[in-house]
Protein backbone atom coordinates (compact mmCIF):
# COMPACT_ATOMS: atom_id res chain seq x y z
CA UNK A 1 0.00 0.00 0.00
CA UNK A 2 1.17 3.49 -0.72
CA UNK A 3 1.51 6.32 1.73
CA UNK A 4 1.21 9.87 0.43
CA UNK A 5 4.28 11.50 1.92
CA UNK A 6 7.10 13.53 0.45
CA UNK A 7 10.60 12.13 0.49
CA UNK A 8 11.68 15.11 2.59
CA UNK A 9 9.04 14.44 5.22
CA UNK A 10 9.88 10.72 5.30
CA UNK A 11 13.54 11.62 5.69
CA UNK A 12 12.74 13.78 8.73
CA UNK A 13 10.33 11.31 10.33
CA UNK A 14 12.63 8.33 9.86
CA UNK A 15 15.84 10.22 10.63
CA UNK A 16 17.28 8.88 7.37
CA UNK A 17 19.15 11.11 4.94
CA UNK A 18 17.23 12.42 1.95
CA UNK A 19 20.02 11.06 -0.25
CA UNK A 20 19.37 7.54 1.10
CA UNK A 21 15.61 7.88 0.48
CA UNK A 22 16.26 9.06 -3.08
CA UNK A 23 18.73 6.23 -3.73
CA UNK A 24 16.21 3.62 -2.59
CA UNK A 25 13.48 5.27 -4.68
CA UNK A 26 15.56 5.28 -7.87
CA UNK A 27 17.22 1.88 -7.27
CA UNK A 28 14.87 -0.38 -5.27
CA UNK A 29 17.43 -3.21 -5.38
CA UNK A 30 20.13 -1.11 -3.71
CA UNK A 31 21.52 -2.66 -0.51
CA UNK A 32 19.91 -1.08 2.54
CA UNK A 33 20.89 -1.53 6.17
CA UNK A 34 18.37 -3.27 8.41
CA UNK A 35 18.49 -0.29 10.77
CA UNK A 36 17.44 1.97 7.88
CA UNK A 37 14.54 -0.34 7.00
CA UNK A 38 13.47 -0.35 10.65
CA UNK A 39 13.43 3.45 10.78
CA UNK A 40 11.51 3.70 7.51
CA UNK A 41 8.99 1.08 8.62
CA UNK A 42 8.39 2.88 11.91
CA UNK A 43 7.92 6.23 10.14
CA UNK A 44 5.46 4.64 7.70
CA UNK A 45 3.66 2.55 10.37
CA UNK A 46 4.32 -0.70 8.51
CA UNK A 47 6.28 -3.87 9.17
CA UNK A 48 9.86 -4.10 7.94
CA UNK A 49 8.80 -7.09 5.82
CA UNK A 50 6.43 -4.79 3.91
CA UNK A 51 9.43 -2.84 2.61
CA UNK A 52 11.36 -5.59 0.87
CA UNK A 53 11.03 -8.77 -1.14
CA UNK A 54 13.32 -11.76 -1.12
CA UNK A 55 14.83 -12.42 -4.52
CA UNK A 56 15.89 -15.91 -5.60
CA UNK A 57 19.58 -16.67 -5.85
CA UNK A 58 20.89 -16.30 -9.40
CA UNK A 59 23.27 -19.19 -8.91
CA UNK A 60 22.14 -22.63 -10.08
CA UNK A 61 22.19 -25.33 -7.40
CA UNK A 62 25.51 -27.12 -7.01
CA UNK A 63 25.70 -30.54 -8.62
CA UNK A 64 26.04 -33.39 -6.17
CA UNK A 65 28.52 -36.13 -6.99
Amino acid sequence: REKKMSQSKLSRLADVSLNTIQTIYHDPYHDVLLSTLERLAKALSVNVSDLYEVLPDDKPPAASL
